[in-house]
């Protein structure tokens, strides 16, 4: 309970789906939110909280007023801490209390001692009902609905009033055409100037109250974008970070184009969009004003409204083609970027520069062509818009001259019908431009799509068992994986069984399928046949976080991130201590790096490690291992990029750490042999060797290898 008292709301979430039956882990709830200090806060509730299929609401409210019915609940006490309240008896002013701090067990309390350290706000949390069903449910189809459309939708009720705001905002619209009408039929032939004064000041109040809905209106448009944008992106980067890596992208600069597209999406959902097209019904009121005045002057609004419409439609096949080039060309042009700034330092060592320079000419050429042919189409449908609204608005006065002259029609009539007209044709021609965005959006949502679909590592609706402590036994039956995209299988029917506190090596050629086991291990990829076991459970049952928490892992490649060796030693741990790390870059050999320099464990490592040698990086990567004090330790020729010092003492750590303890070690360095009893030898993704360790290498050496027998 270490971790889940220094996170009393985890605590509470746990608690709360125990006791309605749902089995899950403190690595499942938490795992992938932006915690702050390690710890879930009030608005990251209800998102830790749907992980294990509850509704949660927060309320502020005092104590006395708590809804018994809805009990338990969660309280929200002073100093970042909570509780659950199990029962509240109002006759006896007693309360049963379950506190993190008590591991969980339940307490009562006097209310009014309760109230002393109640914060004044109570979420309640409730199982959300789900009916069962034959079929699992899609990956693109989340919170009871679609991932893109479901969220928008939450906000159906700001939509409800800016809706109501456009209403007032169109009938508004026609008070300035009704007043002109009126001075030019009314008040200036009978010289009525107090009737002029009253209606002066009716449609100068309309105007101001038309201002005032103008700016609400957007306001509260922008804030439901807005409100869409935190939670739309939220789930992206959720859905990016747990996806298996069988579905990561071959190519991440294209990866990352097609994320960044999703801006174009915001942008189409914005204030413009929703504004034309709550406005674009209203242009059946207005013609319908004018047909009130004079059916003969609606022809031309009718005509120059199809007019618009048509030609939009007719260029939207082209710029979808545009659309979709100007998306894959981006893309690649972004992926040569990225490409380029990685391995920079490579291609000035090889002159090759000129390679990347001409990809990333031809590309943008290309791309500066379709986006500038696109933004033309774009441009000519606004500007025949606004052509075809001139001709009709020159067509409506020569029609009303004719009419004014045939009696039919007042010189007031005539004015506020070319009012009414412009006003009407302005959401038809907002319409058509929208249309010239809509394909980049179509183009975006779809990648965006295709992403969400992935397979991810935390299905919806699955509960996993939790494991507090692995033993260390790892089991292979009959396990066959191959690559994405890749024809060539890695491992074929692998069968082996470590038992815990084994030493085991895994040798082989390169593309054996040594590095593959270690990722079936971590549960980073899905075997496509067979059976990988963790002390004789499927890993799949397992939650994936918890699994990597309890093993020590050294990769090959020592990948840093941004910022400074503390900040990479502590990777992924929620509360270090400080003791725990200076022992972690102890055994890594990291004390001189960090003891002759200035910063110590402040010291910036730059992107990717740049600043440190190889040595340094994988000493790091060794720190970062021996942080979490696993009951497996999983090393990847863990000192590949090491001098023979630096070697010698992380094998001198290893064995230290190791001792009753599975070890997994692959290596082609003969000196870190003498750290396990038993090698496994692999070639070409099969079995060739498993047994002791003198016996296979006597096999070896004698060039006789066979399978040997355990």
């Amino acid at each position: 309970m270490s971790e889940t008292t220094k996170d009393p709301l985890s605590a509470c979430i746990l608690w709360l789906a125990q006791s309605h039956g749902v089995s899950t882990t403190y690595s499942a709830v938490t795992e992938g939110l932006p915690l702050v200090n390690g710890a879930i806060t009030p608005s990251l509730f209800s998102r830790a909280a749907a992980r294990v299929g509850f509704n949660s609401h927060l309320v502020q409210q005092p104590l006395g007023k708590i809804n018994r019915l809805l009990l338990p609940c969660v309280l929200l006490l002073k100093d970042n801490k909570a509780c659950i309240l199990q029962s509240l008896n109002k006759d006896t002013q007693r309360a049963i209390v379950v506190f993190p701090e008590l591991s969980m067990q339940a307490s009562e309390l006097a209310l009014a001692e309760l109230a002393e350290a109640y914060a004044g706000f109570t979420l309640y949390s409730r199982p959300e009902f789900k009916p069962e069903a034959s079929t699992q449910p899609s990956a693109a189809t989340v919170r009871q609905g679609h991932w893109f459309w479901s969220v928008v939708l939450e906000n159906r009720h700001v939509y409800r009033d800016v809706l109501i705001a456009a209403v007032f905002i169109n009938l508004f619209a026609l008070a300035m055409p009704l007043f002109v009408m009126n001075v030019y039929d009314r008040v200036v032939p009978n010289k009525a100037l107090d009737t002029l004064w009253v209606l002066a000041l009716g449609v100068s109040i309309i105007i101001c109250a038309d201002l005032l809905l103008k700016l609400l209106r957007s306001w509260f448009v922008e804030l439901a974008a807005n409100r869409a944008d935190l939670k739309l992106s939220a789930f992206v980067m959720e859905r990016i970070l747990g996806g298996r890596l069988q579905h990561a992208p071959a190519s991440i600069g294209s990866f990352a184009s097609n994320v960044q597209s999703f801006e174009s999406v915001r942008s189409f959902i914005g204030s413009m969009t929703i504004t034309a097209l709550i406005d674009l019904p209203f242009f059946l009121l207005f013609v319908l004003i004018i047909g009130m005045i004079s059916w003969y002057m609606v022809i031309p609004v009718l005509i120059g409204a199809a007019l618009i419409l048509l030609y939009a439609l007719s260029v939207q096949s082209k710029m979808q083609v545009m659309s979709e080039a100007i998306g894959q060309a981006s893309a690649q042009r972004n992926s040569g970027l990225i490409e380029s700034l990685a391995a920079n330092e490579t291609i000035k060592s090889f002159n090759a520069t000129q390679r990347m320079q001409s990809s990333w000419e031809q590309t943008t050429s290309f791309l500066a062509a379709c986006s500038s042919q696109m933004r033309l189409l774009g441009a000519s449908v606004g500007m025949s818009a606004a052509w075809v609204q001139q001709l009709v608005a020159v067509a409506m006065i020569i029609l009303g001259v004719y009419l004014v002259v045939a009696g039919e029609m007042s010189q007031g009539a005539l004015i506020a019908s070319y009012m009414l007209s412009s006003r009407a044709m302005a959401p038809v021609s907002q319409a058509a431009s929208l249309l010239t965005q809509y394909y980049q959006a179509a183009t975006a949502l779809a990648s965006l799509e295709e992403m969400m679909g992935n397979e991810q590592e935390r299905p919806s609706g699955k509960h996993f068992i939790s494991r507090a402590q692995i033993r260390g036994d790892i089991e292979f039956k009959n396990v066959s994986f191959s690559y994405p995209g890749e024809e060539r299988e890695a491992l074929s029917n692998l069968s082996f069984s470590i038992k815990a506190g084994e030493s085991v090596a895994i040798l082989g050629r390169v593309g054996s399928g040594k590095s593959t086991i270690e990722k079936l291990i971590l549960g980073l990829y899905k075997p496509s046949a067979g059976q990988v076991l963790i002390d004789g459970v499927h890993i799949e049952q397992i939650d994936p976080a918890e699994l990597r928490r309890q093993i020590s892992y050294i990769p090959q490649e020592a990948q840093l991130l941004s910022g400074n060796i503390y900040e990479n030693i502590t990777l992924g741990v929620a509360h270090p201590a400080n003791q725990q790390v200076l022992q972690a870059v102890e055994l890594a050999g990291l004390a001189p790096l960090v003891g002759q320099h200035a910063d110590g464990l402040g010291m910036p490592v730059g992107e990717n490690g740049s600043r440190l040698s190889g040595g340094q990086r994988q000493a790091i990567a060794a720190a970062r291992a021996f942080m979490r004090e696993g009951q497996v330790l999983l090393l990847d020729e863990p000192s590949s990029a090491m001098d023979s010092g630096l070697e010698q003492h992380l094998c001198q750590s290893i064995k230290k750490q190791s001792k009753d303890k599975t070890l997994v070690l692959i290596t082609h360095k003969t000196s870190l042999l003498s750290l396990v009893e038993r090698l496994i030898v692999l070639d070409g993704g099969k079995l060739l060797a498993d047994g002791p360790k003198a016996d296979v290498l006597k096999a070896l050496s004698e060039g006789s290898l066979q399978k040997v027998s355990a």
